[in-house]
């Protein structure tokens, strides 16, 4: 149910300090507001009993903690951010210079591309995941071929599919700019293009500590998520009753918060949920399996020489301990949900248009298509109609408007090197 126009507009004069995700949702992305119910009903709170609450509480607090891309020495620094920002613009890393980062993450989309399947230099097998939040991740691409925001940005760069490029492209292109050479030597402590595949993997660090910096804001969910926790019941009351219930399905009867659970709305891990994993006829995507084949084949995963997290450290235990398993096949990351409505179309194979088509196949699964057997997390919902738009309603509600507004930082021209000693590996 839409919130009241005049109601909108009267909120949408509020002065900033008093602006929440709830009150701009309904703009956005047609989100139930957190005051909208239906016409006439005062605001209601459903019953939830102290398992639910505990349930509901376990998805926040937002925002989370700052994360440091791991292996990644650069991650916070201002310069690294700023040349990250300025490199994931730049086409002419690409080597036809027609391909830049945000050709398939594009802001305005949330940081997807709205496509289906992704379209590099030729269509890609997978649909492009949104950046936001990414520097929360435990891996990173639909199979975890990377284990760092850093060495992911590598494989885009090196895809003979996506940007096809190559440590003496990257490094000529680089050294061969004055903006960026000057940022890269601000970043990096050095000047580029000396050693290729340190200017590779300085560009990408750089990238890495860019993308961290993208953090969604606070959602309707999150207002009534803490409204709950502090006993307020007349400002949880004002969260949309068919988001109430929907919330009611997703920590209940449909299991869904076992695999997307916590704050992010994932696990973080991998999972077989049923959809087809042929890319063409003839053709498998492998999933999270060729994805630990890849990772541990990597030159520059967290246990290479090109990690800045010191030997032994808890940072690349993951990648030194995962275990390739038979299981592994046709399974894929489970997505966070935060600015889901914001992302479509869903899936690794962007196969399902809309959230609709989403709750429809969870409704429908059929338990013949799960191929690993410790896949039971998993049984057909057999949702009814009302059950399903609560459902969908609930999960609008994780998304809010600087999903699709974000802005580049505005960046001064770079003056000079200022160059500083290099950090110690």
């Amino acid at each position: 149910m839409k919130a009241d126009p005049r109601t909108a507009r009267r909120r949408a004069g509020a002065t900033a300090r008093r602006l929440t995700g709830a009150a701009l949702c309904a703009a956005s992305f047609a989100l139930p507001c957190a005051a909208a119910q239906p016409d006439g009903a005062a605001p209601a709170l459903l019953d939830f009993s102290a398992t639910e609450l505990r349930r509901i509480s376990q998805h926040g607090p937002w925002p989370p903690p700052s994360a440091q891309d791991a292996g990644n020495a650069r991650a916070g620094q201002a310069a690294a951010v700023a040349l990250g920002q300025r490199l994931f613009f730049e086409p002419r890393l690409a080597a036809d210079g027609r391909l830049a980062c945000a050709h398939c993450h594009q802001p305005a989309l949330a940081f997807t591309d709205g496509r289906p399947r992704s379209l590099g230099r030729v269509e890609v097998d997978r649909n492009a995941p949104s950046l936001w939040n990414a520097g929360q991740a435990r891996w990173f691409g639909w199979d975890g071929a990377a284990d760092s925001l850093w060495s992911q940005s590598i494989r885009a760069l090196f895809d003979r599919r996506e940007m096809g490029s190559s440590a003496s492209h990257v490094a000529a292109v680089v050294a061969g700019d004055a903006e960026l050479g000057c940022r890269f030597a601000r970043s990096a402590g050095r000047p580029p293009g000396t050693d290729p595949e340190g200017t590779l993997v300085e560009v990408a660090k750089a990238l890495g500590a860019f993308v961290g910096t993208l953090v969604s804001g606070r959602t309707p969910f999150d207002d009534f998520r803490d409204a709950l926790d502090r006993g307020d019941r007349a400002a949880a009351a004002r969260y949309p009753i068919a988001a109430q219930r929907g919330l009611r399905l997703f920590i209940g009867r449909g299991n869904c918060s076992a695999c997307h659970f916590g704050p992010l709305f994932s696990n973080g891990e991998f999972a077989d949920t049923g959809r087809p994993f042929f890319v063409r006829p003839g053709v498998v995507d492998p999933g999270r399996h060729g994805g630990i084949v890849a990772l541990r084949d990597s030159p520059f995963n967290l246990l290479s020489r090109w990690s800045d997290a010191p030997p032994g450290a808890a940072a690349a235990a993951k990648t030194r301990h995962v275990a390739l398993q038979h299981r592994n096949f046709g399974e894929f990351k489970v997505p966070g949900l935060r600015n889901v409505a914001a992302t479509a179309p869903y899936m690794h194979d962007g196969s399902l248009a809309t959230l609709d088509e989403v709750v429809r196949h969870y409704s429908e699964l059929a338990p013949e298509r799960l191929h690993a057997d410790g896949e039971r997390l998993l049984v057909a919902l057999q949702l009814e109609a009302g059950e399903s738009a609560d459902l969908v309603a609930f999960l609008r509600t994780l998304s809010e408007p600087r999903a699709v507004a974000w802005q580049p930082m505005v960046l001064a021209p770079c003056a000079g090197p200022a160059l500083r000693p290099p950090s110690p590996r």
